[in-house]
């Protein structure tokens, strides 16, 4: 195994080990259940699979479900929504809790209740569609970001961050820069303008406006186009009447025909111009 390999190895070793050691801190921190969730419940249940009592121990469980949602509160998703989401991974410890392996269930079930608030995180918590390698760097970026930052006393610099990870420093910029994607910025949202001025700036301020010269643009260029397809004839008159502004007389002496005769051709030609545009916008 090469050294960088084993650089990145030993990374993630520790990445997964803090983990798990605040999963730990977690469960011994969680609060006390019902007195009706005892050991012979989930003896009960182990041996029966008895509907009813599954209910009893997920009702008396939900606090530490509770308990562990509001570490995520932060992170932008409703604190229901996460609730939800941790008694999904409730159910799933309840349905493969052992009690006769002597482990207390609030440590068991806390490693597979905070993983699925993680993984509801990771795949729909992003504001756009990232691959799922990515999130993973970008979430193990995060963390190790935060640790030398209190190593150091300093945020760290990219190399410093990539090495930590194990990877190239192009991929753990990239990593942080996806960090910014998780979240849609509101915009309402103050810029830090300055303390003195009435009103600080939002976001919104900086937003572009809508060009109304590109909507002309469009129109210009579906017209061109609409007059290529016109017989020669026809588009001439067009552009003697509406480009170079001459009368219908005017137009008449010019081409040698009479006004009539110029009158039909431009309603002729008008009314295929329209079905020409028309067509052109619904394609």
């Amino acid at each position: 195994m090469s050294t960088e390999a084993r650089k990145a190895l030993g990374s993630k070793e520790e990445l997964l080990e803090q983990g798990e050691a605040e999963e730990q801190v977690a469960a011994a921190q969680a609060p006390a259940t019902s007195d009706v969730a005892t050991p012979e419940l989930f003896e009960k249940y182990w041996r029966g699979r008895d509907p009813r009592v599954r209910e009893q121990l997920i009702l008396a469980h939900l606090n530490l479900v509770r308990y562990l949602a509001r570490k995520f509160a932060h992170r932008g998703e409703p604190l229901e929504d996460l609730i939800q989401v941790g008694t999904i991974g409730l159910i799933n410890a309840i349905d493969r809790f052992d009690p006769t392996r002597g482990i207390r269930f609030a440590t068991y079930a806390t490693p597979t209740i905070v993983g699925e608030i993680r993984r509801h995180f990771r795949d729909r918590g992003w504001a756009v569609k990232v691959p799922r390698r990515l999130q993973e760097l970008s979430l193990a970026a995060s963390k190790a970001a935060d640790q030398l930052t209190q190593r150091l006393d300093r945020a760290p610099t990219i190399a410093e961050l990539a090495d930590r990870l194990g990877v190239e420093e192009g991929q753990a910029l990239e990593a942080l820069e996806l960090g910014e994607m998780y979240e849609l910025r509101s915009l309402d949202q103050d810029m830090g303008g300055d303390e003195s001025e009435e009103s600080s700036a939002v976001l919104a301020d900086y937003v572009g406006q809508v060009d109304a010269e590109m909507e002309q643009f469009e129109r210009r260029s579906r017209l061109t186009q609409a007059l290529k397809a016109l017989p020669e004839r026809e588009r001439e008159i067009i552009k003697l009447r509406f480009f170079d502004n001459l009368s219908q007389t005017q137009v008449a002496r010019r081409l040698s025909i009479s006004q009539m005769h110029v009158s039909r051709l431009q309603a002729r030609a008008l009314e295929r111009l329209r079905e020409l545009v028309r067509d052109r916008i619904e394609e």
